[in-house]
């Protein structure tokens, strides 16, 4: 891979989240430490995980190419429940935490749920996208094939795609799972770890990187309008600040729920 290919990679897929980050983040100290705390929820997903994934690898002891196969479809399963079951986790902690704020001090203002969803869902995707992007980085320096179905012209570009839909969907998945929480509408939880099963499985369905990016893209749209009307937003608001009339739209006047 040439300094060229993985500068435009990177750009490719941090590029939006770094702009998300500079515009309505890294202004708020607070903002950036709920960041860093859904970040760090995410890794230690990751690793509970892989330590489970380790361990059934060991027990099973078998090297034939199919009980392989299944072994890493396995460990993705296992990751994306354990992502999930962090998510929870870190909505009880941050809710509780705004709870007790309120309690010591009612006329405190406290960050609004919706708030804390879409930062604690940038922190998920970014870190997320930080670690698909090292290993992709990994894989390039060999040795063997590169992918599970082998080397692909694309599949570096494809996979800068693919880790820029990863993190936007986290963002999309932490608002509608925080509402879901919010409102006790289990159905919703259940969709959101349904999508994030599905983007993270498809690989292992078809060889073809492009026809899995597609479908990827068709999930995040979805995903983006139905976060999108759950934060509050309105085919009239987004118009306003399409026209930069709108200046409480969505992070700017979140009210505490």
């Amino acid at each position: 891979m040439t300094a060229a290919v993985f500068f435009g990679c990177a750009f490719i897929a941090f590029g939006p989240a770094l702009a998300l980050y500079v515009f309505t983040i890294a202004t708020d100290p607070l903002r950036v430490i709920f960041l860093i705390a859904g970040a760090f929820f995410w890794l230690v997903s990751l690793l509970l995980s892989s330590v489970f994934w380790y361990l059934v690898r060991v027990i099973t002891d078998n090297r034939d190419g199919p009980t392989q196969k299944y072994l890493l479809i396995f460990g993705v399963l296992l990751s994306v429940c354990f992502q999930e079951l962090f998510r929870f986790a870190y909505y009880r902690l941050l809710k509780t935490a705004n709870e007790g704020l309120k309690s010591i001090n009612p006329e405190e203002t406290t960050p609004s749920m919706r708030l804390l969803a879409y930062v604690s869902g940038l922190g998920f995707g970014i870190m997320s996208g930080v670690f698909s992007f090292v290993n992709t980085l990994s894989d390039s320096l060999g040795p063997g094939t590169v992918g599970i179905h082998g080397d692909s012209p694309q599949f570096f570009l494809n996979s800068a795609f693919m880790t820029l839909v990863i993190i936007m969907l986290h963002v999309f998945w932490g608002i509608v799972f925080f509402d879901g929480c919010e409102k006790k509408k289990w159905h919703t939880l259940l969709t959101v770890l349904l999508t994030h099963l599905l983007v993270s499985t498809q690989t292992f369905l078809t060889p073809y990187y492009g026809v899995n990016l597609v479908s990827a893209y068709i999930i995040m749209v979805v995903m983006g309008i139905w976060a999108f009307f759950v934060a509050g937003g309105s085919c009239r608001s987004l118009k306003l600040c399409l026209l930069c009339q709108d200046k409480d739209f969505l992070l700017y006047n979140q009210r505490s729920r």
